[in-house]
């Protein structure tokens, strides 16, 4: 399994269809990419990923901050 964003080989799975063999989800350890594996060929591949998109070791690397999730917003 290649990660279709920075195509690192350590994917992991993390959840599977309550119908066996409908669809994964799949998280690259590397960049924190995760993805379904029933959705298109441009969110699952990395030859039809795309380009603007990708990542390498490098860019990895060269990141300075991964940004944090916002906090829930309440509703009044």
């Amino acid at each position: 399994m290649l990660c279709p964003r920075c195509a690192h080989t350590a994917v992991e799975r993390v959840f599977t269809s309550p119908v066996p063999g409908v669809w994964e989800v799949l998280h690259c350890g590397r960049c924190l990419y995760m993805w379904r594996t029933s959705e298109p060929a441009r969110r699952t591949r990395r030859e039809a990923y795309p380009a603007e998109f990708r990542l390498t070791p490098e860019d990895i690397a060269a990141t300075t901050e991964v940004p944090s999730v916002p906090p829930l917003r309440v509703r009044g």
